[in-house]
């Protein structure tokens, strides 16, 4: 029985010394660390998008109608033209009756087709606006030198696409016709302001439905034509000048 009594006992002493007892923890610390990126001007040369869809993670290689080698390459960045479409108004037989004629829809590898379009792309960082103009570098001339006199290009339905946050320029026209004489003043057609503009952006003539009709070509029946291939060209230019004010239209 004192065997017993004895093993009783002791069980209650250490059940007893188990329940009791509480983990001691140490006090907890805390410490502040920071974490830091920089960024600086872009210098590379961006890659044209889609027009109706500008993401540059998904670059578009286009078609220039007029050069089978190929587009001119962009410029570099970090303020940049990274294309401008050449415009094909396609073979027409030669009226002598007032006509237009529009210029084919842009083209691209894989066999789709978009809005002709320039594309801009703003890398600076510094979110301070800019301004795109274009000439036309003096009338169509045929192969032989014949001059296509009165020929007037009408650029019309143009609009601004991005995906960037950076707010789009606050400046566009959105119809405008060329001083085909190659003397006139640069017709300056979207300006961004201060606080707009970063970022890469589509001038675009047209949506998907309106492609093939957004920019037209008009040719007095009294103009004489011969039967040879006519061309002109434009130059874009992109400054630094930021727009003035907000009056949405130049």
């Amino acid at each position: 029985m004192k065997k017993n009594r004895f093993v009783v006992i002791t069980v209650a002493i250490f059940s007893g010394i188990l329940l009791n007892s509480h983990p001691v923890f140490a006090e907890a610390q805390t410490y502040d660390s920071n974490a830091v990126i920089n960024f600086v001007p872009n210098q590379d040369v961006t890659p044209p998008v889609d027009p109706s869809n500008p993401d540059p993670e998904n670059p578009v290689t286009p078609i220039d109608p007029t050069n089978p080698n190929g587009p001119n390459p962009g410029t570099a960045g970090p303020l940049s033209i990274d294309y401008a479409s050449s415009l094909h108004f396609g073979e027409n037989k030669i009226s002598t009756k007032n006509e237009v004629y529009n210029a084919k829809a842009q083209a691209f590898t894989g066999g789709s087709e978009g809005p002709n379009y320039v594309q801009v792309t703003d890398n600076r960082g510094t979110e301070t606006g800019w301004s795109l103009q274009v000439k036309q570098n003096g009338q169509f001339v045929s192969t032989s030198g014949h001059e296509l006199t009165g020929a007037k290009i009408t650029f019309k339905q143009a609009q601004i696409n991005t995906i960037s946050t950076s707010p789009k320029p606050s400046q566009l026209k959105d119809t405008f016709s060329l001083t085909p004489d190659g003397t006139g003043a640069a017709e300056q057609v979207v300006s961004a302001g201060n606080g707009e503009g970063a970022g890469t952006y589509v001038y675009a003539f047209g949506t998907d439905e309106t492609k093939s009709e957004s920019i037209s070509l008009e040719v007095p029946g009294s103009t004489t034509k011969l039967a040879e291939a006519y061309k002109t060209s434009f130059t874009w230019t992109l400054t630094d000048v930021p727009a003035n004010d907000n009056t949405g239209q130049l």
